[in-house]
């Protein structure tokens, strides 16, 4: 299972929000390199880096900080956050991203993440499905649109897209479990790479999340806040 740690930027920092609300923020690190540096080097390959400028504002905004990141580790990064056009996936690529998360785009344009699709393959352009209730939250999370998370999923998977993000919104940022329930319905109906993301807190549900098929798991405020070590999750790696 891949073990992802998570750098979420806004104005270059690295911050975690509380179930996605921007006036629930908190900076723990100015120097996000500086944090990627700390995770390469306790034995982690992947990481999670979300522009949450540029998810809230509808283009890439942190582009420096993955270029700096991909340049000085060999992590290998999925960037989401702002990615809406052409341009913006040329940037993230050509920043050093190896795969982009396609979110809120792929919900306002999907023949235009069709097209992504067909041209890198669906191992490069991962869909982000974040969950509000049933819905399907788009900008930023600030907005539940009209698809249904297993329609929404289904359309992507018979279109190409293989690694999906899922986060339930309402459990992000809050250290009060994954939503084990959610994922396993998920991967007893659909074949679909599922990386698990929102509410993690110990160890012992990133081996859970394993015991039941997902294929990674993306982990952030319990790193910060010292719930899990990177220790721990390099002996997972």
């Amino acid at each position: 299972m891949r073990i992802i740690p998570a750098i979420d930027l806004i104005g270059g920092k690295c911050v975690r929000l509380t179930q996605g609300d921007y006036q629930r923020k908190k900076v723990y690190n100015e120097n996000p390199l500086e944090v990627a540096r700390q995770f390469e080097d306790a034995g982690i390959s992947f990481l999670h880096l979300v522009d949450l400028d540029g998810a809230r504002c509808g283009k890439i905004v942190n582009a420096e900080v993955l270029e700096k990141i991909a340049t000085h580790t060999k992590l290998k990064i999925d960037f989401g956050g702002g990615v809406k056009s052409d341009e913006d996936l040329r940037i993230a690529f050509e920043a050093g991203a190896q795969q982009v998360t396609a979110g809120s785009v792929a919900v306002d344009n999907p023949e235009l993440v069709m097209e992504w699709i067909r041209k890198y393959g669906g191992e490069r352009i991962m869909l982000g499905a974040d969950v509000i209730g049933n819905r399907i939250a788009t900008h930023a999370w600030q907005k539940a649109s009209e698809w249904k998370l297993f329609d929404f999923l289904e359309a992507y998977l018979d279109k190409g897209v293989r690694y999906t993000i899922c986060t339930d919104v309402s459990k992000d940022g809050m250290l009060a479990g994954p939503a084990i329930e959610l994922y396993s319905e998920i991967l007893s109906c659909l074949s679909v790479h599922l990386i698990a993301s929102g509410g993690v807190s110990s160890i012992e549900e990133v081996k859970q999340l394993r015991r039941i098929g997902c294929e990674g798991v993306i982990i952030g405020k319990a790193i910060y806040e010292n719930k899990i070590t990177l220790k721990e999750l390099a002996d997972l790696c």
